[in-house]
């Protein structure tokens, strides 16, 4: 355990910040699922709005540094992939 104060008080930030973290990368998570729960059952306009949410979630989780930017484009790519295989 840190016995500086200033180190103490970082400890605490950084609990803070990981379970802050850990609760958006869930969410995450959980809005990918959803989408490929919608490609498998072939619904197209519930994935297309489990899309949605799912690229505004990354977006923002990337934009917070939750997640690296890379990471973010990846999922978003794979994600626009499955899309346009159920459209074809």
């Amino acid at each position: 355990m840190a016995n500086i104060k200033s180190q103490i008080k970082r400890i605490g930030i950084a609990e803070r910040q990981r379970i802050r973290n850990k609760s958006t990368r869930s969410a995450l998570k959980t809005y990918i699922t959803k989408f490929n729960n919608a490609v498998v059952a072939g619904d197209r306009d519930t994935a297309k709005a489990a899309l949605d949410t799912a690229v505004k979630a990354l977006d923002k989780a990337a934009e917070k540094g939750i997640i690296h930017k890379n990471n973010a484009a990846n999922k978003k790519s794979n994600l626009m992939r499955k899309l346009n295989k159920l459209a074809g």
